[in-house]
């Protein structure tokens, strides 16, 4: 008879199986990171391709981020993670220095290349990263003021890879509104991917 006495405990930063009490498997934070900063990125180049070119300053609404702005923005978050593993804090607008200022486009290539390097520069760091390393504290500021102050395992989750689903996902709204073409990401759009389900 099979002995089937396998436990698995599942969490958003780990995964743990131990079989019988004596054999453990981790698996290392910085690489659930990377699986899922890869998976991510084929979505959000397929968002990217579809951008409407000459548009930048369009926006929906008056209080709405602009196009190009709102493009860079997507594009660019994933090279957070380098700078969230390689310093211990980042002020977005220091008081005795320049401001950080969004990168300009002109191109849909220049684009997927500011997504390409950013997306590099984090597996890079990434791969260096142990997991007590990533448990310290990183420091997100603004004119001296700190706005959170989290392990870095949980900026890079809740600031890189859930807040870049939100903007991209703000993206695809902006494509429907200038009438580009919508790609499936998590399932089909009314673009792409019904026929799966014909």
């Amino acid at each position: 008879m099979l002995n089937y006495d396998i436990g698995c405990h599942i969490s958003p930063f780990k995964v743990v199986c131990i079989q019988k009490g004596w054999q453990q498997m981790k698996m290392r934070l910085a690489d659930l990171f990377i699986a899922d900063i890869e998976r991510e990125a084929e979505a959000t180049r397929h968002v990217i391709e579809r951008v409407p070119l000459g548009r930048n300053d369009w926006k929906p609404h008056e209080k709405s981020m602009d196009l190009g702005r709102l493009t860079v923005l997507v594009a660019t978050m994933v090279g957070w993670v380098e700078f969230m593993v390689n310093s211990d804090e980042l002020d977005i607008a220091p008081v005795n220095g320049p401001a950080y200022q969004q990168p300009a486009f002109e191109s849909r290539e220049q684009v997927l290349q500011l997504h390409e390097d950013g997306l590099q520069k984090a597996i890079a760091a990434l791969k260096k990263a142990s997991d007590e390393h990533l448990e310290k504290t990183w420091k997100f500021m603004a004119r001296g003021h700190v706005i959170s102050e989290l392990p870095r395992h949980i900026n890079i989750r809740d600031m890189v890879i859930n807040h870049l689903a939100h903007h991209r996902g703000q993206l695809t709204v902006y494509l429907r509104l200038t009438s580009a073409s919508v790609p499936a990401i998590y399932g089909p759009s009314a673009d792409e991917g019904k026929e799966m389900f014909a």
